[in-house]
């Protein structure tokens, strides 16, 4: 037994399990993340790393298995909005922004927790809310974009932007998949700087195929195969896993 304690972990999944029409997607999957980890997540297509995701925000409920958030929160008996609100972030692979709006609209929309546009963009801004996006708009480097539209900034600088929008609501564990998917490698680049800075304050899980990108994370890899951990440990541990290469970078 580990001397672990509940106070170290964010993240605790045990023995999870998701069936789709008789296909395990999810397979007695266990894993823990400690508070402010970065953890990368590999695997081939089909290992069940967006299962892993929908689970843990709970737009797919598990068979079996526990899913426990912080020191003892439930995941499996919350709906999305509920787990939303405890501290659970997540950007999708393509990013969501508001097109037509700046650059600095889009943060406050996220600020003030409202999809919709109209709503937020007619309340006055304070000044908390007007530092709070200064600070976000440093974080995502795009200060020098705000008051652009969001619909012509670069691929990479709307996943940054989305980022931010996710950065706003103030989560704890933020679930980051493929975000440097169609990324010049300079974004690339920035965007492995970006995470790591977010990662200072924030747990963060990110899903990933890019294998130069996950190297320059520096961060603890999980390999899933088959929807179960295959391997876990450093990039070069992994990498050099014989069942690894086998399953997932001999292809």
């Amino acid at each position: 037994m580990t001397s672990r304690t509940h106070a170290d972990t964010i993240l605790y999944l045990d023995g999870v399990s998701v069936s789709f029409d008789g296909f395990k997607a999810l397979n007695a999957l266990s894993l823990y993340m400690e508070k402010g980890e970065m953890r990368a997540v590999i695997g081939p297509n089909g290992a069940g790393k967006t299962t892993m995701m929908d689970v843990i925000t709970g737009k797919t409920r598990p068979d079996e298995g526990k899913v426990v958030f912080g020191t003892n929160t439930d995941l499996t008996a919350l709906d999305e909005p509920a787990i939303a609100a405890l501290g659970i972030g997540r950007k999708f692979q393509k990013p969501t922004v508001f097109e037509p709006h700046t650059v600095w609209d889009n943060l406050l929309l996220a600020l003030a927790n409202d999809r919709r546009p109209r709503f937020t963009l007619w309340a006055r801004q304070t000044g908390e809310e007007r530092d709070r996006i200064e600070a976000i708009l440093a974080t995502i480097r795009l200060a020098d974009q705000r008051h652009r539209q969001a619909g012509n900034l670069s691929h990479g600088q709307k996943q940054w932007l989305e980022i931010g929008m996710l950065l706003a609501q103030e989560p704890q564990l933020l679930l980051v998949d493929e975000p440097v998917a169609g990324m010049t490698d300079a974004e690339t680049e920035q965007t492995a700087e970006l995470l790591r800075e977010i990662n200072k304050t924030r747990s963060v899980v990110v899903v990933e195929h890019d294998m130069h990108f996950v190297r320059a994370l520096g961060v603890k890899v999980t390999v899933l195969h088959e929807g179960s951990v295959l391997s876990e440990g450093t990039i070069d541990h992994v990498s050099n896993d014989p069942r690894v290469i086998e399953v997932y970078l001999g292809r």
